[in-house]
């Protein structure tokens, strides 16, 4: 099998796809707390409930079409197809007079990230031995993270040379995440050509497929308890306007996080298929619960820089490895539909997150929402502990 820096061909371009288009997706991301509560006039909730609603749902589509992507065999053509519907929002923004405008268009930009995740992973994890897939998930994050640090990066450069037109960087957006469709013509569909072709029968998209694989639904039920504490970066950033800090140096702490993330993620994923992809998770909760007391009391600048320091940390030690132990977990004609049932918990556990989180800021204030968050992140980190002495025992 072919391989680049280490990774198999089609890990390595599946992360150049997902660098160009989080570079672009962050570049949107980057501005839009700002353009819907300064611009559009929409109240602090409304940004995490935006992000909330807009995750939760492609969350849940990840299910469907994991499910589609197994039963079918396809992974290429539905990540292509989602990649393309995500792509083709971003000039639209242009247009966005009212939050209503923005809640629409981030729903079908996530209607098409609930499309590509889960083949996507899906192919990720064929085209990987089982012995690597730590590495060739934190490989593959580590290159969406160098698109999402570049992202905030160029929108500081850009803002002044554009007069702070938001329209302008939209369309730039766009232009690059056009860029990760065309990639996909070094992606192969079939990586094992010569895997012994079976009949096999594709699990129903329903319950019963928790109940036949029990450790991995204690594992997403622990992983949901701790994102219900799990707060949008969105909202994170709006903590430096509330201490003083001028707004045009919010793109500079989302640069920060994802630097963070970007040194983090690969050495941390080589790191979890030797020592235990169980205790890398557990490392990012506790940075995460250390990110969100930093934040509850934060004053400063230099004490900002350090709590998304850590949750960049937190960011990098478990979105990889969560997926390649979910990888782990389920059997092989199964991938598709357990990375999407993954991130439907993790999803509908952010739409909670940011809805609480964005309405205690509003009605009670930040401190109470940095209470909130750190108090679930702290309850969930023990639960997945307990759970994970009690059945993950053989499972690294």
């Amino acid at each position: 099998m072919k391989k680049y820096f280490g990774v198999p061909k089609n890990v390595f371009f599946l992360g150049v796809v997902s660098m160009l288009n989080d570079f672009s997706n962050e570049m949107i991301q980057t501005v839009m707390p700002i353009f819907l509560t300064a611009t559009l006039g929409a109240p602090v909730f409304v940004v995490g409930i935006i992000e909330g609603f807009a995750d939760a749902l492609a969350s849940v589509l990840k299910i469907v079409f994991g499910w589609v992507s197994d039963k079918w065999k396809i992974r290429k053509r539905i990540a292509v197809a989602g990649y393309i519907v995500s792509v083709s929002t971003r000039p639209f923004f242009t247009l966005a007079s009212n939050f209503w405008h923005v809640f629409f268009l981030r729903s079908i930009d996530r209607i098409g990230k609930g499309m590509r995740d889960a083949p996507r992973d899906a192919l990720i994890s064929e085209s990987t031995d089982s012995e690597t897939l730590g590495r060739s998930f934190g490989f593959h994050r580590m290159m969406d993270t160098f698109g999402g640090m570049m992202g905030p990066l160029v929108v500081f450069l850009l803002l002044p040379i554009f007069f702070g037109s938001y329209e302008l960087i939209f369309l730039v957006a766009f232009a690059i995440g056009a860029l990760a469709v065309i990639t996909f013509v070094f992606v192969e569909e079939h990586p094992r050509e010569n895997e012994e072709k079976k009949s096999v029968v594709v699990p129903k998209m329903n319950l019963s497929f928790l109940k036949t694989n029990r450790r991995f639904s204690l594992f997403l039920f622990s992983l949901f308890i701790f994102g219900l504490g799990t707060l949008p970066v969105a909202l994170l950033l709006l903590r430096a306007p509330s201490i003083g800090i001028d707004v045009k140096y919010v793109p500079i702490f989302y640069l920060i996080y994802h630097v963070a993330f970007l040194a983090a993620a690969f050495p941390l994923g080589k790191i979890a298929d030797s020592f235990g992809k169980r205790r890398i998770i557990t490392l990012g909760f506790v940075a995460a619960l250390a990110s969100y007391i930093s934040l509850m009391v934060v004053q400063t600048f230099f004490g900002l820089v350090i709590s998304f320091i850590l949750f960049g940390i937190y960011s990098a030690a478990t979105d990889g490895v969560e997926r390649a132990l979910a990888a782990r977990l389920v059997d092989e004609h199964s991938l598709a539909m357990g990375q999407g049932m993954l991130n439907a918990a993790i999803g509908i556990s952010a739409l909670l997150a940011g809805g609480i989180g964005g309405l205690l800021w509003t009605y009670v204030g930040p401190e109470a929402t940095f209470v909130y968050a750190a108090s679930l992140s702290f309850v969930g980190s023990v639960l997945f502990v307990l759970l994970m002495h009690v059945s993950f025992k053989d499972t690294k």
